[in-house]
């Protein structure tokens, strides 16, 4: 096929519409990434506020403003909707999405507890709707460069894993308010869980923990210990209470690898037993890094499947168990969990367990499915804007550090 038929395919793929529930930073960022990739429009935004709603359709260019999110769901030319609002809302939200057939990508954490995720996954499985969560690193195409250089025998056999991801976020209000599932474990912890399962799997034995509490009752800073069947180790580190330097370490028999920055891979390199650096590659430049999970949430929506392959529905689904697992350890329970308790079922009282230091955590195992190798397309490459405070590379990363959201 010469240039001037594949210019007229091209020509001919109809342009998909993303919608945004929710007007906070994030939401910004995901617009502006979206205005730079080929094939895509930001169609629609919403939020509670409607006069938001037009201020963010002006400022990104964004066609159409509701002032409710059940609006927005009625409108039949919406391909994908993004969720952009709290943790808090994110099972509400999704449910009005797939109750409606609208495809959603929801921000992380996909949930507030595990129950809720299951429900999500049921009914949209029952509806025949997409739904994935948006942990963007899953989706970034370098994971298959750390992949293949940690499994390549550089290092040799790892042994264990260390990461830690910090911010300074005490003056977000959301992420005080038990009431909107705050706390460091949904909003930075994640991305390290993610992490270890990412580059070592999910055949874990045992995990210990750790945290200190805000006076509001959320965790400000977390410790979790993770073990694996074959012996090896993660020990990861998550909190906001102050900036950290972001690294992810391997350790293996014959040296070890370091990732800088596990919240936007930057680089990898590889060290030998003399501290000696061996290999160094750079990550590719993005848009923002966003770009990665539309793309594939767009392709599987096109072949009619209702997972990414990147983030399947198990692995959602035992990465909050997990974060469950560690809340009961240290006593944290959001107030809307015991008001469901209370109302599904027939207690005298609701017992909740105290908060310790460190404890061991039942982690219930579920099998991560098998990744390809393959790539994930490439995104559209487009001039970076330049900003007054922030290098281009970490334009998603700066507004997921205040990530002031509705």
């Amino acid at each position: 096929m010469d240039r001037i038929e594949m210019k007229g395919v091209w020509n001919m793929v109809k342009q998909k519409r993303i919608a945004i529930m929710g007007a906070g930073n994030i939401a910004g960022v995901m617009a502006k990434t979206i205005k730079k990739m080929k094939h895509v429009k930001c169609y629609a935004i919403a939020s509670r506020d409607l006069g938001r709603a037009k201020e963010f359709a002006k400022k990104y260019g964004v066609k159409k403003a509701y002032g409710s999110y059940e609006e927005m769901v009625q409108d039949p030319k919406i391909d994908l909707v993004y969720i952009a609002t709290p943790h808090s809302e994110h099972y509400q939200n999704m449910k009005l999405c797939i109750e409606c057939g609208k495809a959603v990508l929801c921000e992380k954490a996909f949930t507030a507890n595990a129950e809720q995720a299951e429900e999500i996954f049921q009914l949209a499985k029952e509806k025949g709707v997409f739904v994935t969560e948006a942990i963007w690193t899953r989706y970034m195409p370098f994971l298959s460069t750390i992949r293949g250089i940690v499994s390549s025998g550089m290092i040799g056999t790892p042994s264990m894993l260390t990461c830690n991801l910090g911010y300074h976020l005490v003056h977000v209000p959301r992420l005080m308010q038990p009431e909107l599932a705050g706390g460091a474990l949904l909003d930075v912890g994640v991305y390290t869980l993610n992490f270890a399962a990412m580059l070592f799997g999910a055949d874990i034995t045992r995990v210990t923990s750790s945290c200190t509490m805000t006076p509001t009752g959320v965790d400000a800073s977390n410790s979790v210990t993770i073990t694996y069947r074959d012996g090896r180790m993660a020990v990861l580190n998550s909190t906001m209470l102050g900036m950290s330097d972001r690294r992810g370490i391997i350790y293996g028999t014959n040296g070890y690898v370091e990732i800088e920055n596990i919240n936007n891979f930057e680089s990898i390199t590889v060290y030998d037993n003399s501290r000696k650096v061996i290999k160094s590659v750079k990550a590719p430049k993005q848009i923002s890094g966003y770009e990665y999970e539309v793309i594939s949430s767009l392709n599987a929506i096109d072949r009619g499947q209702l997972e990414c392959w990147e983030m399947p529905h198990a692995e959602t689904v035992r990465i909050m168990r997990m974060m469950d697992d560690l809340r009961k350890a240290w006593g944290i329970v959001y107030p809307f969990e015991v008001e469901a308790t209370m109302e599904s079922e027939s207690v005298e009282e609701t017992e909740v367990a105290e908060v310790v230091e460190e404890a061991l955590v039942s982690v219930v195992n579920a099998p991560m499915e098998e990744i390809p190798a393959a790539i994930v397309e490439e995104a559209t490459v487009a001039a970076l804007e330049e900003m007054e405070e922030y290098t281009p590379l970490f334009v998603a990363e700066a507004a997921k550090e205040s990530e002031v959201q509705e």
